[in-house]
């Protein structure tokens, strides 16, 4: 049962890495273009390759910096699994992920594997010196994550956090029903003042405007503590953060998870305990309803059958 547990365990990191490389979670790490499934290097098989650059894609000065500036390399990401890595398969795995790729290119290695960490092992991990690699391990059994002193090292472990998930979505109509609000108090308090006998130096249109950026303003900080929802996940449990209000809840304490329409034609997760249920709205949360379903599905099955 316990080698079951970490073998579903790997495949939702698994999942959860590729939402977050979709969702732009390790762009400090680089701009990653694509992404690939069960990528074949020699002997190993990683289920997550993913190849970027450090290319700004912000603004237009940003980009005229990225062009002249930014080196041109590219950045491989590849995240791989097993029971058990030990000196021979680390060396093995540093050594083919190098001759797959150019000279110049940087390598990030994100290993997970299911038993502790043996000292041997972290004591080849903390000194590879090779400053175009990035090695992080990472083991279910003990929690424990170590990492290559090097830079690529350290910035892979700071950014490289499976144990979770992230998710979140701005809430354009709430925003602007925010911004309409702060805009009308604004013009209420102009109109409110012209009633004093400034009416020709109150109601201008640069004063108008200012009270639209303002509005802008306030009504983007009413958006994130009325409005603004997140949620976050693990293998224990979820926090799911509406404005102000945070709800927490552990995966063992529901029976199932359907799809539920609202009478807003909001599409939901709604779930099912004996208590009560809880929908969790997934237009406000920005992840593909196929996706959330499956995995908060097989969540709630697994804490069912190891309890």
């Amino acid at each position: 049962m316990l080698m079951v547990f970490y073998m579903y365990e790997l495949n939702l990191i698994i999942d959860l890495a590729e939402e977050q490389l979709v969702k732009g979670k390790f762009r400090w790490i680089a701009n990653f273009k694509e992404i690939r499934r069960n990528f074949k290097i020699g002997e190993f098989t990683f289920p997550i390759y993913a190849i970027g650059g450090l290319e700004e894609k912000g603004f237009f000065l940003s980009k005229i910096f990225s062009a002249f500036v930014t080196p041109k390399y590219k950045i491989h990401l590849l995240l791989y699994t097993s029971p058990e890595i030990d000196l021979k398969s680390l060396r093995n795995l540093i050594i083919q992920s190098k001759n797959k790729f150019s000279g110049e290119d940087w390598i990030f290695l994100g290993l997970i594997q299911t038993e502790p960490i043996k000292k041997d092992v972290r004591e080849a991990v903390e000194n590879i010196a090779d400053p175009r690699v990035g090695v992080t391990l990472q083991s279910l059994a003990s929690k424990t994550v170590v990492a290559s002193k090097n830079v690529l090292g350290k910035a892979l472990m700071k950014q490289l956090k499976l144990t979770e998930a992230k998710f979140e979505a701005f809430d354009l109509p709430n925003y602007l029903k925010s911004f309409t609000f702060t805009f009308f108090l604004g013009i209420l308090a102009l109109i409110t003042l012209a009633f004093f006998g400034r009416l020709l130096q109150i109601l201008r249109l640069e004063i108008i405007l200012m009270v639209a950026i303002i509005s802008l303003v306030v009504g983007h900080r009413l958006y994130r503590t009325r409005y603004h929802t997140t949620l976050t996940f693990d293998k224990n449990g979820f926090e799911l953060q509406e404005g102000k209000k945070v709800t927490k809840a552990a995966w063992s304490k529901f029976d199932d998870v359907t799809i539920f329409i609202t009478p807003k034609h909001e599409i939901c997760l709604r779930l099912y305990s004996k208590q009560e249920t809880l929908d969790l709205s997934l237009s406000k949360i920005g992840i593909s309803r196929k996706e959330a379903y499956n995995m908060i599905k097989q969540l709630i099955k697994w804490k069912k059958a190891t309890q």
